[in-house]
């Protein structure tokens, strides 16, 4: 395995840098000079009350420095990537609160050896000091079913126990009853992690290998192995798999989740999974806990405790009351702590019933059109396209982002269904505006807004007549549409490199009327020598254009699916015929 390349000035000076870009782009923050210890700039504002220390190794963030902030963390001390901090760091942050007038001092610290060390012979030190500190360890992994001798590891819950001590801080409440009240809440606080892929220390290589079908349950946020590998499978079939192990009774660390019991939850990402991935783990989260008869009261979804460039998710659930509802929702300045929802989330309706019509479709026959004609068109297109999927993908693939195919193989397939669901419209200006309609709700993309573009302004000169040269005119006013809202024009390496000399040839049809199929045959041929011409061309519209044109060694995906589109139409015709 390579190292994996990381946007840095050093190596050496890397968690320097972060904690000042940190501070730099964080007025309410400082850092404390010849230490990697950041805190609060309104140090006056803490005279009198309890100050919160907490810390641990880089390469968490935003923990811990991004908690600072009235009523979350006094201070943060940040040691190299995945290492505890010295324990001198941790004394001069105690001395500072201290002499800004603290009246107690707790450092919450994650349950890992090193950081119970440094942060323990710093307390002991400080306490020499005739300073009043205390310490409070959060173990919140959920993932070992019998207790190891070092204990649960402390995971993203450990941001919770931040918010709810700093709100009783900022209340002004006294040291002992804090430290008290965030023992009792750590009993209903649990997590579960999931990896697809390792982590990798700044020049170093990853700290583990997954195959691409694997995924790792109950890992460390510094890559510590899990419980076991497993294949890849569903976002709900994991989430199921991690809150079923999460309260699994039989295992010694479980966390005791009942019916009826009422939870914030954590969405917590890695470092490397993409938001997407984020929010529909987020749904499964909430669906599953819901399935159980628990009542989601808040939810926090976002990265608060990474593991560098991870793609993982962590899982957290906090049992809540009340009162604990009263401190999670309590005003904090920390830059990271999220804006999120104070209300209940479960029982809120999420879906507003949509207001828009279907148009009738009429089904009655049209003279100058077959039903059966339309439908064996139809199912031509489909075919052709769903065949052309991987081509049309490997085409876009140097010009854009890999789905052309897929894109037109989704809209055949919407057509396929819709033509199963019964009666086809076989007047044409209604069946170009309910294809135009169903394109544009299932196809996606530009390519789906261009062609219902098309199909919608090809619509309006078949409402009057479906004679020979309304379908040229049809061709001209879809054409015309493209042109106007896309912004393209013919040269510009896009569909209309086949559409315009198409259209130009289906001309004919307002001279020599009852010689269609000759004359879409024409039409057809000029369609594919432009799409042939595309591969000569520079790209000006669409994503393509900002590729180099020496890349750009194939036709145009999309001329060349809409020359497969008006193949199937003659080839679907001439059969018919």
């Amino acid at each position: 395995m390579e190292v994996s390349k990381k946007l840095l000035n050093s190596i050496t000076h890397c968690v320097d840098d972060a904690l000042e870009g940190l501070v730099m782009c964080n007025p309410g923050l400082q850092l404390l000079e010849g230490h990697r210890v950041v805190l609060r700039s309104d140090l006056q504002n803490i005279r009198g009350k309890v100050t919160l220390l907490s810390g641990g190794g880089s390469g968490h963030e935003p923990t811990h420095a991004g908690y600072i902030g009235r009523g979350m963390l006094t201070g943060a001390i940040a040691g190299a990537v995945f290492t505890s901090p010295p324990p001198s760091s941790i004394l001069a942050a105690i001395r500072v609160v201290a002499q800004a007038g603290a009246v107690g001092v707790l450092l919450i610290v994650k349950n890992y050896t090193g950081d119970r060390l440094n942060f323990g012979l710093a307390l002991e030190q400080a306490k020499l000091e005739g300073i009043d500190a205390r310490m409070v360890i959060v173990a919140d992994d959920c993932a070992f079913a019998a207790q190891k001798k070092a204990g649960r590891r402390g995971l993203c819950g450990t941001i919770l126990i931040h918010k709810l001590a700093g709100a009783l801080a900022e209340m002004g409440k006294p040291l002992d009853e804090i430290v008290n009240r965030i023992i009792t809440a750590t009993n209903g606080l649990g997590t579960m992690g999931v990896s697809l892929s390792p982590c990798s220390v700044p020049g170093a290589k990853p700290t583990f290998h997954l195959a691409e079908d694997e995924l790792e349950l109950g890992l460390g946020i510094h890559g510590e192995a899990g419980i076991r590998r497993t294949k890849m499978a569903t976002a709900d079939e994991v989430v199921k798999t991690m809150i079923d192990h999460m309260t699994d009774p039989s295992s010694q660390s479980h966390l005791n989740l009942k019916e009826g019991n009422h939870v914030a939850l954590v969405v917590n990402n890695l470092g490397g999974l993409s938001n997407l991935e984020l929010c529909v783990v987020s749904r499964s989260a909430v669906m599953c806990l819901e399935s159980r008869g628990v009542v989601v009261e808040r939810a926090y979804v976002g990265s608060f405790m990474t593991a560098l460039e991870m793609a993982g998710v962590s899982l957290t659930l906090l049992t809540v009351d009340k009162t604990l509802l009263e401190l999670l929702d309590a005003e904090t300045s920390a830059p990271a702590w999220p804006n999120a929802s104070r209300i209940t989330l479960s029982g809120q309706r999420r879906k507003l019933p949509s207001m828009s019509q279907n148009p009738v479709v009429d089904i009655s026959p049209v003279e100058g059109t077959s039903l059966p004609a339309v439908k064996h068109v139809l199912e031509k297109i489909c075919v052709t396209l769903l065949g052309m999927e991987e081509k049309l993908n490997e085409l876009d693939r140097a010009s854009g982002d890999g789905d052309c195919g897929s894109t037109h193989a989704r809209a055949a397939r919407a057509i396929q269904e819709w033509m199963a669901e019964g009666a086809i419209p076989a007047q044409p200006a209604q069946l170009f505006t309910t294809l135009g309609m169903l394109i544009q709700e299932k196809m996606g993309g530009s390519s789906g807004a261009l062609y219902s573009l098309f199909l919608t302004a090809a619509a309006q000169p078949l409402q009057v007549t479906s004679e020979s040269a309304a379908w040229a005119a049809a061709m001209n006013a879809g054409i015309e549409a493209m042109k106007k809202y896309g912004g393209a024009e013919p040269g510009d390496r896009t569909m209309l490199d086949s559409l315009c000399p198409a259209a130009q040839e289906l001309q004919s049809l307002h001279s020599f009327p009852g010689s269609e199929l000759q004359v879409l045959s024409k039409a057809v041929q000029k369609a594919e020598a432009g799409a042939e011409a595309t591969k000569e061309m520079t790209a000006k519209a669409g994503r393509a254009s900002y590729i180099s044109s020496a890349r750009l060694l194939h036709p145009d995906p999309g001329s060349v699916a809409v020359t497969a589109i008006l193949r199937a139409i003659l080839v679907a015709l001439e059969n018919e015929n």
